[in-house]
């Protein structure tokens, strides 16, 4: 597995084609790797490719990539970065990732960073098929990934804060939902609405429009599975994972760090 990190130079024109649509900034990362063929069918339960946007700031914005094969950026260095200023001689940065995931052990505690799409399914009458919509409220954002199952699926669970450090007590909602409070080391922000169209066919002919909910979340969390939590670093997290969600990296916490 590797981990690859790339700035797109947002001055630049292409760069500004990319970032207006999530297919077709999918096409270009696909295209990174010349052994994947745009029709293949990838096997749902290994390893895929795996992307994200951070927008640190207005002129920072950062793709990174998690795939089994190494990535080839030529054509977005070209299209969307700075060809002429290189970095270590090719204009982006990939790093093996397979120590990291190596370094897992049952109890470890890391930083995370998630973008994901969460949403449930809901209806109406008791008749009506169910409808996959998006939460779009951080508290229910939050609640998504706070999920006790969805956790256990992925082999982690979000740190709660010491009471010292908590601002906000818990309590209910105004429709009378339970509400954490400040209690975990969790943060959600840069919530997306995203609309573009799916192109399907070769001669990218407008396809059908494409609307999608996103949020990036920052924290603190343990990991309680190793196996499950490297199929989560490595399979994505969630849904919409073509269009840059379900991608988690991790950073190591100071004190951990130090042991």
């Amino acid at each position: 597995m590797h981990l690859t990190r790339f700035r797109v130079n947002t001055a630049r024109p292409g760069a500004r084609r990319l970032l207006s649509s999530r297919q077709v900034l999918h096409a270009a990362v696909m295209s990174s790797f010349p052994s994947l063929l745009p029709s293949s069918s990838l096997p749902t339960d290994t390893p895929r490719v795996l992307w994200r946007l951070d927008h640190n700031a207005p002129g920072e914005v950062l793709l990174y990539l998690v795939s089994p094969d190494t990535p080839d950026l030529t054509h977005l260095v070209e299209q969307a970065g700075w060809p002429t200023t290189l970095t270590d001689g090719t204009g982006w940065q990939t790093r093996p990732y397979t120590p990291l995931l190596d370094r897992l052990a049952k109890g470890g505690r890391w930083g995370f960073r998630l973008t994901a799409n969460p949403v449930h399914h809901i209806r109406r009458t008791d008749d009506e098929p169910r409808k996959r919509t998006a939460h779009l409220t951080p508290h229910h954002q939050m609640s998504w990934l706070l999920d006790t199952d969805r956790q256990d699926r992925s082999g982690f669970r979000v740190l709660e804060k010491p009471g010292h450090k908590r601002l906000l007590p818990e309590g209910t909602t105004h429709q009378g939902h339970p509400h954490h409070g400040d209690r975990y080391e969790l943060t959600v922000r840069d919530q997306r609405a995203l609309n573009f169209d799916k192109s399907r066919t070769s001669d990218a002919k407008r396809g059908r429009p494409v609307t999608l909910v996103t949020a990036t979340y920052d924290g603190r969390l343990e990991v309680t599975d190793p196996d499950l939590m490297r199929r989560t670093l490595t399979q994505g997290l969630g849904k919409a994972k073509a269009y840059g969600c379900g991608l988690m990296t991790l950073a190591p916490l100071p004190n951990e760090a130090a042991r």
